[in-house]
Protein backbone atom coordinates (compact mmCIF):
# COMPACT_ATOMS: atom_id res chain seq x y z
CA UNK A 1 0.00 0.00 0.00
CA UNK A 2 1.47 3.09 -1.02
CA UNK A 3 -0.32 5.40 1.94
CA UNK A 4 1.41 5.43 5.33
CA UNK A 5 -0.89 3.25 7.77
CA UNK A 6 -1.11 3.68 10.94
CA UNK A 7 1.35 1.11 12.13
CA UNK A 8 4.41 3.79 10.21
CA UNK A 9 4.24 6.60 13.35
CA UNK A 10 4.89 6.60 16.54
CA UNK A 11 1.68 7.65 18.56
CA UNK A 12 2.68 7.07 22.22
CA UNK A 13 1.22 10.46 23.54
CA UNK A 14 -0.16 11.21 20.72
CA UNK A 15 -3.90 12.74 20.25
CA UNK A 16 -5.45 10.98 17.33
CA UNK A 17 -8.64 12.06 15.37
CA UNK A 18 -9.76 8.70 14.24
CA UNK A 19 -12.65 8.47 11.42
CA UNK A 20 -14.96 5.62 11.78
CA UNK A 21 -17.87 4.27 10.24
CA UNK A 22 -20.25 4.40 13.28
CA UNK A 23 -23.18 4.76 10.93
CA UNK A 24 -25.27 1.99 12.50
CA UNK A 25 -28.51 0.92 12.47
CA UNK A 26 -30.83 2.05 15.51
CA UNK A 27 -34.49 0.08 15.94
CA UNK A 28 -37.47 2.67 17.46
CA UNK A 29 -36.04 3.33 20.81
CA UNK A 30 -32.47 4.28 19.69
CA UNK A 31 -31.25 0.68 20.49
CA UNK A 32 -28.40 -0.82 18.04
CA UNK A 33 -29.91 -3.45 16.23
CA UNK A 34 -26.47 -4.51 14.19
CA UNK A 35 -23.07 -3.26 15.59
CA UNK A 36 -20.57 -4.63 12.81
CA UNK A 37 -19.47 -1.55 11.50
CA UNK A 38 -17.97 -0.41 15.23
CA UNK A 39 -16.91 -4.23 16.07
CA UNK A 40 -14.74 -3.62 12.94
CA UNK A 41 -13.10 -0.56 13.77
CA UNK A 42 -11.57 -2.44 17.30
CA UNK A 43 -8.42 -3.31 15.77
CA UNK A 44 -7.39 -0.04 14.99
CA UNK A 45 -8.70 1.33 18.19
CA UNK A 46 -6.52 -1.43 20.07
CA UNK A 47 -3.52 -0.92 18.53
CA UNK A 48 -3.84 2.99 19.34
CA UNK A 49 -4.48 2.37 22.61
CA UNK A 50 -2.25 -0.38 23.16
CA UNK A 51 0.72 2.14 21.86
CA UNK A 52 -0.38 4.96 24.15
CA UNK A 53 -2.44 7.44 22.21
CA UNK A 54 -5.48 9.48 23.30
CA UNK A 55 -7.97 8.21 20.77
CA UNK A 56 -10.70 10.87 19.27
CA UNK A 57 -13.86 9.34 17.05
CA UNK A 58 -15.75 11.03 14.45
CA UNK A 59 -18.73 9.52 12.33
CA UNK A 60 -21.68 10.19 10.85
CA UNK A 61 -24.99 8.45 11.71
CA UNK A 62 -28.29 8.66 8.93
CA UNK A 63 -29.36 11.68 7.33
CA UNK A 64 -30.02 14.43 9.80
CA UNK A 65 -29.22 17.00 6.86
CA UNK A 66 -27.17 19.61 8.57
CA UNK A 67 -29.43 19.87 11.38
CA UNK A 68 -29.10 18.55 15.13
CA UNK A 69 -31.63 15.48 14.81
CA UNK A 70 -31.81 13.45 18.69
CA UNK A 71 -32.80 10.32 16.37
CA UNK A 72 -29.58 10.23 14.78
CA UNK A 73 -27.57 10.97 17.94
CA UNK A 74 -24.03 9.20 17.76
CA UNK A 75 -24.56 8.72 21.94
CA UNK A 76 -26.04 5.33 21.56
CA UNK A 77 -22.94 3.65 20.38
CA UNK A 78 -20.83 4.99 23.41
CA UNK A 79 -22.18 2.24 25.95
CA UNK A 80 -21.88 -0.46 23.53
CA UNK A 81 -18.29 0.63 22.12
CA UNK A 82 -17.55 0.79 25.97
CA UNK A 83 -18.42 -2.82 26.27
CA UNK A 84 -16.85 -3.76 23.17
CA UNK A 85 -13.68 -2.76 23.89
CA UNK A 86 -13.24 -3.82 27.77
CA UNK A 87 -14.11 -7.02 26.33
CA UNK A 88 -11.23 -6.40 23.41
CA UNK A 89 -8.34 -4.98 25.47
CA UNK A 90 -9.62 -7.08 28.81
CA UNK A 91 -9.79 -3.72 30.86
CA UNK A 92 -11.99 -0.70 31.34
CA UNK A 93 -11.67 1.64 28.87
CA UNK A 94 -13.09 5.16 29.84
CA UNK A 95 -14.97 6.38 26.68
CA UNK A 96 -16.34 10.00 27.41
CA UNK A 97 -19.13 11.77 24.53
CA UNK A 98 -18.94 15.14 23.33
CA UNK A 99 -22.70 16.67 22.61
CA UNK A 100 -20.83 18.33 19.53
CA UNK A 101 -17.99 17.75 17.02
CA UNK A 102 -16.79 21.05 16.78
CA UNK A 103 -16.73 24.24 19.69
CA UNK A 104 -16.16 24.93 23.12
CA UNK A 105 -17.44 21.54 24.54
CA UNK A 106 -15.86 19.69 21.66
CA UNK A 107 -12.49 21.62 22.66
CA UNK A 108 -11.95 21.23 26.19
CA UNK A 109 -13.02 17.76 25.57
CA UNK A 110 -10.60 17.09 23.16
CA UNK A 111 -7.51 19.04 25.24
CA UNK A 112 -8.56 17.28 28.75
CA UNK A 113 -8.15 13.66 27.36
CA UNK A 114 -5.63 11.53 28.31
CA UNK A 115 -2.81 8.52 26.73
CA UNK A 116 -5.70 5.39 26.76
CA UNK A 117 -8.86 7.56 27.13
CA UNK A 118 -11.50 7.45 24.06
CA UNK A 119 -13.83 10.54 23.26
CA UNK A 120 -16.83 10.02 21.08
CA UNK A 121 -17.98 13.10 19.12
CA UNK A 122 -21.39 14.06 18.07
CA UNK A 123 -22.73 13.30 14.62
CA UNK A 124 -20.89 15.40 12.12
CA UNK A 125 -23.48 15.53 9.47
CA UNK A 126 -25.28 17.91 12.53
CA UNK A 127 -23.54 20.22 10.55
CA UNK A 128 -23.73 21.03 6.87
CA UNK A 129 -20.51 22.11 7.03
CA UNK A 130 -19.72 18.20 7.08
CA UNK A 131 -20.96 17.40 3.70
CA UNK A 132 -20.25 20.70 1.86
CA UNK A 133 -16.45 20.22 2.72
CA UNK A 134 -16.21 23.56 4.13
CA UNK A 135 -12.31 24.29 5.26
CA UNK A 136 -13.10 26.33 8.13
CA UNK A 137 -15.52 23.00 9.83
CA UNK A 138 -11.97 21.28 8.84
CA UNK A 139 -9.57 23.10 10.24
CA UNK A 140 -11.66 22.52 13.59
CA UNK A 141 -11.75 19.32 13.57
CA UNK A 142 -7.98 19.22 12.84
CA UNK A 143 -7.49 21.44 15.58
CA UNK A 144 -8.64 18.47 18.36
CA UNK A 145 -5.70 16.51 17.48
CA UNK A 146 -2.00 15.85 15.89
CA UNK A 147 -2.95 13.47 13.88
CA UNK A 148 -5.62 12.30 11.38
CA UNK A 149 -6.55 8.65 10.76
CA UNK A 150 -8.84 7.27 8.36
CA UNK A 151 -11.03 4.11 8.97
CA UNK A 152 -13.89 4.44 7.43
CA UNK A 153 -13.45 3.02 4.27
CA UNK A 154 -17.22 3.18 3.48
CA UNK A 155 -17.05 6.94 3.12
CA UNK A 156 -13.87 7.09 1.37
CA UNK A 157 -15.76 8.06 -2.16
CA UNK A 158 -16.94 11.08 -0.21
CA UNK A 159 -15.10 14.26 -0.44
CA UNK A 160 -16.31 15.58 3.19
CA UNK A 161 -14.38 17.51 5.76
CA UNK A 162 -14.10 14.65 7.86
CA UNK A 163 -12.51 12.72 5.08
CA UNK A 164 -10.61 14.67 2.69
CA UNK A 165 -10.86 18.21 3.95
CA UNK A 166 -9.31 17.54 7.46
CA UNK A 167 -6.13 16.33 5.71
CA UNK A 168 -4.93 19.78 4.51
CA UNK A 169 -4.78 20.88 8.43
CA UNK A 170 -3.23 18.08 9.69
CA UNK A 171 -0.32 16.12 9.24
CA UNK A 172 0.19 13.04 8.64
CA UNK A 173 -3.37 11.68 7.35
CA UNK A 174 -2.70 7.72 8.02
CA UNK A 175 -5.13 4.76 7.09
CA UNK A 176 -6.29 2.82 10.38
CA UNK A 177 -5.93 -0.55 9.86
CA UNK A 178 -9.40 -1.65 8.52
CA UNK A 179 -8.55 0.97 5.80
CA UNK A 180 -5.52 -0.58 4.84
CA UNK A 181 -6.87 -3.84 4.75
CA UNK A 182 -9.82 -2.48 2.17
CA UNK A 183 -6.96 -0.71 0.11
CA UNK A 184 -4.42 -3.61 0.25
CA UNK A 185 -6.99 -6.73 -0.64
CA UNK A 186 -9.24 -4.42 -3.45
CA UNK A 187 -5.89 -3.03 -4.74
CA UNK A 188 -4.51 -6.57 -4.95
CA UNK A 189 -7.21 -7.42 -7.10
CA UNK A 190 -7.04 -4.87 -9.69
CA UNK A 191 -3.94 -4.36 -9.74
CA UNK A 192 -2.45 -7.46 -9.43
CA UNK A 193 -4.51 -10.45 -9.48
CA UNK A 194 -3.61 -14.08 -8.96
CA UNK A 195 -5.47 -16.30 -11.78
CA UNK A 196 -7.78 -17.53 -12.55
CA UNK A 197 -9.51 -14.07 -11.72
CA UNK A 198 -13.17 -14.98 -11.44
CA UNK A 199 -15.77 -11.67 -11.03
CA UNK A 200 -19.74 -12.69 -9.74
CA UNK A 201 -21.70 -8.58 -10.14
CA UNK A 202 -25.16 -9.59 -9.73
CA UNK A 203 -28.08 -6.97 -8.31
CA UNK A 204 -31.12 -5.61 -9.92
CA UNK A 205 -29.69 -3.03 -12.69
CA UNK A 206 -26.86 -2.80 -14.83
CA UNK A 207 -26.90 1.09 -15.03
CA UNK A 208 -25.06 0.75 -11.22
CA UNK A 209 -22.42 -1.42 -12.18
CA UNK A 210 -21.51 -0.58 -15.79
CA UNK A 211 -18.67 0.88 -14.86
CA UNK A 212 -18.01 -2.13 -12.83
CA UNK A 213 -18.47 -4.14 -15.65
CA UNK A 214 -16.24 -2.65 -17.86
CA UNK A 215 -13.18 -2.11 -15.87
CA UNK A 216 -13.45 -5.42 -14.77
CA UNK A 217 -13.35 -6.68 -18.36
CA UNK A 218 -9.98 -5.74 -18.52
CA UNK A 219 -8.81 -7.57 -15.78
CA UNK A 220 -10.85 -10.78 -15.29
CA UNK A 221 -10.78 -14.23 -17.11
CA UNK A 222 -14.38 -15.12 -15.90
CA UNK A 223 -16.83 -12.51 -15.52
CA UNK A 224 -20.25 -14.16 -14.26
CA UNK A 225 -23.23 -11.98 -14.07
CA UNK A 226 -26.37 -13.20 -11.70
CA UNK A 227 -29.69 -10.71 -10.09
CA UNK A 228 -31.66 -9.01 -12.11
CA UNK A 229 -29.58 -7.57 -14.32
CA UNK A 230 -28.96 -10.53 -16.44
CA UNK A 231 -32.75 -10.50 -18.00
CA UNK A 232 -31.18 -7.21 -19.63
CA UNK A 233 -28.75 -9.14 -21.04
CA UNK A 234 -30.30 -11.43 -22.11
CA UNK A 235 -32.60 -9.27 -23.66
CA UNK A 236 -29.31 -7.99 -25.60
CA UNK A 237 -28.86 -11.76 -26.97
CA UNK A 238 -32.36 -11.52 -28.44
CA UNK A 239 -34.16 -13.33 -26.15
CA UNK A 240 -37.61 -12.53 -24.50
CA UNK A 241 -37.73 -12.18 -20.99
CA UNK A 242 -41.48 -11.76 -20.18
CA UNK A 243 -42.00 -9.76 -16.98
CA UNK A 244 -38.45 -9.86 -15.35
CA UNK A 245 -36.41 -6.36 -14.79
CA UNK A 246 -35.02 -5.11 -17.93
CA UNK A 247 -33.62 -1.78 -18.57
CA UNK A 248 -34.66 -1.09 -21.78
CA UNK A 249 -32.28 1.88 -22.20
CA UNK A 250 -29.60 -0.48 -21.12
CA UNK A 251 -29.65 -3.44 -23.76
CA UNK A 252 -27.15 -1.21 -26.18
CA UNK A 253 -24.98 -1.19 -23.12
CA UNK A 254 -25.26 -4.85 -22.31
CA UNK A 255 -24.61 -5.50 -26.13
CA UNK A 256 -21.41 -3.14 -25.48
CA UNK A 257 -20.18 -5.18 -22.43
CA UNK A 258 -20.76 -8.74 -24.18
CA UNK A 259 -18.76 -7.45 -27.43
CA UNK A 260 -15.85 -6.23 -25.11
CA UNK A 261 -15.36 -9.64 -23.47
CA UNK A 262 -15.54 -11.45 -27.32
CA UNK A 263 -12.61 -8.91 -27.87
CA UNK A 264 -10.42 -9.74 -25.20
CA UNK A 265 -11.11 -13.22 -24.67
CA UNK A 266 -13.08 -13.34 -21.14
CA UNK A 267 -15.80 -15.61 -20.66
CA UNK A 268 -18.51 -14.08 -19.96
CA UNK A 269 -20.79 -16.46 -17.69
CA UNK A 270 -24.36 -15.80 -18.51
CA UNK A 271 -27.26 -17.86 -16.62
CA UNK A 272 -28.18 -21.04 -18.33
CA UNK A 273 -31.19 -21.45 -16.93
CA UNK A 274 -33.77 -19.47 -14.54
CA UNK A 275 -36.51 -19.66 -11.86
CA UNK A 276 -39.65 -18.41 -13.11
CA UNK A 277 -42.28 -16.72 -10.76
CA UNK A 278 -46.15 -15.99 -12.13
CA UNK A 279 -45.33 -13.09 -9.78
CA UNK A 280 -43.00 -11.11 -7.44
CA UNK A 281 -44.07 -12.95 -4.52
CA UNK A 282 -42.64 -14.62 -1.55
CA UNK A 283 -45.20 -17.65 -2.79
CA UNK A 284 -45.47 -17.74 -6.13
CA UNK A 285 -45.56 -20.53 -8.27
CA UNK A 286 -42.26 -21.29 -9.73
CA UNK A 287 -40.82 -23.30 -12.78
CA UNK A 288 -36.78 -23.90 -14.17
CA UNK A 289 -36.95 -22.48 -17.82
CA UNK A 290 -34.03 -23.04 -20.08
CA UNK A 291 -31.97 -19.18 -20.40
CA UNK A 292 -31.85 -20.01 -24.27
CA UNK A 293 -36.15 -19.91 -24.81
CA UNK A 294 -38.24 -17.16 -24.76
CA UNK A 295 -39.64 -16.39 -21.40
CA UNK A 296 -43.66 -17.12 -20.96
CA UNK A 297 -45.25 -13.48 -21.14
CA UNK A 298 -46.56 -13.14 -17.94
CA UNK A 299 -43.59 -14.94 -15.29
CA UNK A 300 -40.38 -13.41 -14.60
CA UNK A 301 -37.24 -14.42 -13.28
CA UNK A 302 -36.71 -14.61 -9.58
CA UNK A 303 -33.67 -16.83 -9.05
CA UNK A 304 -31.26 -18.45 -11.25
CA UNK A 305 -31.78 -22.05 -11.71
CA UNK A 306 -29.41 -25.84 -10.81
CA UNK A 307 -27.86 -25.80 -14.18
CA UNK A 308 -26.96 -22.23 -13.95
CA UNK A 309 -25.37 -22.75 -9.67
CA UNK A 310 -23.66 -25.65 -11.55
CA UNK A 311 -21.93 -23.50 -13.65
CA UNK A 312 -20.90 -21.00 -11.70
CA UNK A 313 -19.65 -23.91 -9.04
CA UNK A 314 -17.12 -24.83 -11.61
CA UNK A 315 -15.70 -21.73 -12.31
CA UNK A 316 -15.13 -20.66 -8.53
CA UNK A 317 -13.76 -23.56 -7.44
CA UNK A 318 -11.03 -23.62 -10.09
CA UNK A 319 -10.26 -19.51 -9.44
CA UNK A 320 -7.18 -18.33 -7.65
CA UNK A 321 -9.00 -14.29 -7.07
CA UNK A 322 -12.95 -14.28 -6.30
CA UNK A 323 -14.55 -10.93 -6.39
CA UNK A 324 -18.43 -11.09 -5.61
CA UNK A 325 -20.78 -8.21 -5.08
CA UNK A 326 -24.49 -8.06 -5.48
CA UNK A 327 -26.93 -11.43 -5.06
CA UNK A 328 -28.08 -13.45 -7.63
CA UNK A 329 -32.44 -13.76 -7.13
CA UNK A 330 -34.69 -11.97 -4.72
CA UNK A 331 -32.33 -12.55 -1.96
CA UNK A 332 -34.93 -11.11 0.81
CA UNK A 333 -38.02 -14.49 -0.51
CA UNK A 334 -36.42 -17.71 1.27
CA UNK A 335 -37.50 -19.34 -2.18
CA UNK A 336 -35.59 -17.13 -4.28
CA UNK A 337 -32.47 -17.00 -2.19
CA UNK A 338 -30.97 -20.52 -2.99
CA UNK A 339 -28.60 -19.30 -6.24
CA UNK A 340 -27.23 -16.86 -3.95
CA UNK A 341 -26.64 -18.71 -0.91
CA UNK A 342 -25.46 -21.17 -3.48
CA UNK A 343 -22.62 -18.62 -4.52
CA UNK A 344 -22.01 -18.00 -0.69
CA UNK A 345 -20.88 -21.53 0.11
CA UNK A 346 -19.27 -21.97 -3.69
CA UNK A 347 -17.36 -19.01 -2.75
CA UNK A 348 -16.32 -20.11 1.00
CA UNK A 349 -15.54 -23.45 0.06
CA UNK A 350 -12.47 -22.16 -2.03
CA UNK A 351 -9.44 -22.20 0.55
CA UNK A 352 -6.95 -21.73 -2.52
CA UNK A 353 -8.37 -18.19 -3.78
CA UNK A 354 -8.26 -14.56 -2.49
CA UNK A 355 -11.81 -14.08 -1.59
CA UNK A 356 -13.45 -10.57 -1.68
CA UNK A 357 -17.16 -9.81 -0.83
CA UNK A 358 -18.66 -5.95 -1.34
CA UNK A 359 -22.24 -5.20 -1.52
CA UNK A 360 -24.92 -4.71 1.17
CA UNK A 361 -26.71 -7.94 0.17
CA UNK A 362 -23.74 -10.28 -1.04
CA UNK A 363 -22.13 -9.59 2.85
CA UNK A 364 -25.75 -10.38 4.26
CA UNK A 365 -25.71 -13.58 2.60
CA UNK A 366 -22.76 -14.87 3.53
CA UNK A 367 -23.37 -13.63 7.36
CA UNK A 368 -26.65 -15.69 6.54
CA UNK A 369 -24.77 -18.94 5.65
CA UNK A 370 -22.52 -18.55 8.52
CA UNK A 371 -19.43 -19.10 6.42
CA UNK A 372 -18.08 -15.14 6.17
CA UNK A 373 -15.23 -16.20 8.63
CA UNK A 374 -13.72 -18.35 5.59
CA UNK A 375 -13.46 -15.18 3.49
CA UNK A 376 -10.35 -13.81 3.14
CA UNK A 377 -12.18 -10.17 3.32
CA UNK A 378 -15.28 -8.55 3.51
CA UNK A 379 -15.51 -5.32 2.27
CA UNK A 380 -17.33 -2.38 5.04
CA UNK A 381 -18.05 -0.18 1.85
CA UNK A 382 -20.88 -0.75 -0.54
CA UNK A 383 -20.63 1.97 -2.74
CA UNK A 384 -16.81 2.72 -1.71
CA UNK A 385 -15.98 -0.69 -3.06
CA UNK A 386 -18.28 -0.26 -6.01
CA UNK A 387 -16.18 2.77 -7.10
CA UNK A 388 -12.84 1.37 -6.50
CA UNK A 389 -13.63 -1.50 -8.57
CA UNK A 390 -14.64 0.83 -11.32
CA UNK A 391 -11.39 2.10 -11.42
CA UNK A 392 -12.16 5.61 -9.58
CA UNK A 393 -10.09 7.46 -7.16
CA UNK A 394 -11.84 7.72 -3.35
CA UNK A 395 -11.15 11.37 -2.31
CA UNK A 396 -10.67 9.51 1.13
CA UNK A 397 -8.00 7.34 -0.18
CA UNK A 398 -6.16 9.88 -2.29
CA UNK A 399 -5.81 12.34 0.51
CA UNK A 400 -3.68 10.21 3.03
CA UNK A 401 -0.02 11.01 3.19
CA UNK A 402 2.23 9.06 0.80
CA UNK A 403 4.82 6.58 2.47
Amino acid sequence: MAKLSIRDIELTGKKLFIRVDFNVPLNDDLQITDDTRIVATLPTLKYALDKGAAVILASHLGRPKGKVNPKYSIKPVVARLAELLEKELGKKVPVAFASDCVGPEAESAAKALKSGEVLVLENLRFHAEEEANDPAFAKQLAGLAEIYVNDAFGSAHRAHASTEGITHFVKPAVAGLLMEKEITYLGKALEAPEKPFVAIIGGSKISGKIDVISNLLDKVDTLVIVGGMAYTFQRALGVATGKSLVEEDKIEMAKDALAKAKAKGVNLLLPVDNILADAFDANANTQQWDCAKDFPADWQGLDIGPKSIAAIEAVVASAKTIVWNGPAGVFEFEKFAVGTNAIAKAVAANKAAISIIGGGDSVSAINKTGLADQITHISTGGGASLEFLEGKKLPGVVALTEK
